[in-house]
């Protein structure tokens, strides 16, 4: 199983579900939009909420510890209100006394952040972009939720901090910021913010790659097609928001596959809507990029991968072409990156685990979500340069030479259980 870390510090920003404020005897209260509390044992400054272990969460209040957890013998959780929109968040990190590294995530286990070190006495800032959505969309209407997600971190009206036993946050500073680039994801299960543990995406790894001023607004859903996303109202949401020059990535086939109506098909339907979302976003002065499906994990018996996915991914290579877009072609890169891993040691990168009797060869574990997250942002700096301009300096990823799963740390979320996803 994944290796935990010695701290894990998880951030869940909150979204009110009444917008951009209240009302109160018909007033138009305004929502406060820019936080700071502090967890230290000196005063905290001006502007600053002093933390005490008795602040537990309510919505009067709107911050607090909270799922019934407090510091000092558990990991805790610590929740804070916030309008939709996007939020710099600043952490000072550090313990007086002893060592420290810390991995922060945000919302459905996100990554933000990865093994921060610091040395005894000594303490560090870190600073990211978290985006929060709510499910209204302006003019009226309102995203169409699975039951599932109903009780989502990504859709509730709060933002959930998660910090284990250890865990040396000196101070937590939220701002509301109008200036971020906003990357929109649209997908399935493969992109989406899983919520529990063993099974994640690379649409959760890939913030962490980015600098502050890139927020990653990720709309996927598990059980989506191409025809579910826009029939859920998830891409007129991301239209109702999106501004000029912002990203959309794109990335669908697991589930279209499986729609056999007399439209349907990789050269009918799926062409028709990707079709869709190009003249969409464009209309909007926004870039799209078309990713083909990752690839199953899907070895034949003389131990070579076949594809799984049909015509589709070549009909998205052709809709991109068309269309003038970015490709990332994740079919064939992923093939490349299991044919590397091999028959056995590509198991690593997937849910399975026969000891819980889990052999998924569709959806990744932590180890597998970061690699593909490491090929795309290889990806990015080809094929969408622009962006890769916010990419933090990492090295080159080959996927002929993975990192090792034995190296790759990650610490599993408390709030997590064996709860297969829906769908792909």
């Amino acid at each position: 199983m994944i290796k935990p870390l010695r701290i894990i510090c998880l951030l869940f920003l909150l979204k009110p579900l009444s917008g951009s404020g209240q009302e109160t005897n018909g007033v138009q209260k305004q929502a406060k939009t820019s936080f700071s509390y502090n967890f230290s044992k000196g005063k905290a400054g001006k502007g600053s909420i002093k933390v005490s272990p008795g602040d537990i969460y309510s919505a009067a209040k709107g911050y607090g510890y909270d799922l019934g957890t407090q510091p000092g013998t558990q990991a805790f959780y610590f929740s804070v209100q916030v309008p939709e929109g996007n939020y710099s968040v600043t952490l000072k990190l550090g313990n007086p006394a002893s060592a420290t590294l810390s991995t922060v995530k945000a919302e459905s286990r996100r990554l933000m952040l990865e093994n921060v070190s610091t040395a005894p006495g000594k303490y560090i800032t870190k600073t990211f972009t978290v985006n929060i959505k709510d499910r209204r969309i302006a003019g009226g209407g309102q995203v169409s939720l699975k039951p599932r997600e109903l009780t989502k971190l990504d859709w509730d009206d709060k933002l959930t901090l998660e910090f284990d036993l250890k865990s040396t946050v000196q101070s937590i500073d939220i701002r509301k910021t109008d200036d971020q680039v906003n990357v929109y994801l649209a997908g399935n299960s493969t992109v989406v913010n899983q919520d529990e543990e063993p099974w994640a995406s690379w649409g959760q790894m890939i913030p962490r790659f980015f600098k502050p001023g890139v927020a990653i607004a990720n709309h996927a859903e598990s059980g989506l097609s191409l025809g579910s996303f826009i029939g859920s109202k998830r891409l007129e949401k991301i239209l109702s928001i999106i501004k000029p020059g912002d990203y959309v990535f794109v990335e669908f086939g697991h589930n279209d596959e499986k729609e056999k109506g007399p439209e349907d098909g990789p050269y009918k339907s799926y062409t028709a809507r990707l079709h869709l979302f190009a003249k969409s976003v464009k209309s909007k002065n926004a870039h799209l990029v078309i990713l083909t499906p990752t690839a199953r994990r899907s070895f034949n018996a003389a131990g070579v991968m076949e594809n799984s996915h049909g015509d589709y991914p070549d009909a998205a290579r052709k809709v991109a072409q068309e269309e003038g877009l970015p490709l990332i072609d994740l079919t064939a890169i992923t093939t490349k990156l299991y044919e590397t891993l091999g028959p056995e040691g590509s198991k690593k990168a997937f849910v399975i685990y026969p000891e819980q009797q889990l052999n998924d060869n569709t959806h990744f574990n932590p180890y597998g979500a970061y690699e593909i997250a490491k090929i795309i942002v290889q990806e990015i700096k080809t094929k969408v340069p622009e962006l890769a301009a916010h990419l933090y300096a990492v090295p080159a990823f080959d996927t002929a030479h993975p990192d090792p799963f034995a190296l790759f740390s990650w610490p599993a979320s408390p709030k997590a259980s064996l709860v297969k996803p829906d769908g792909n």
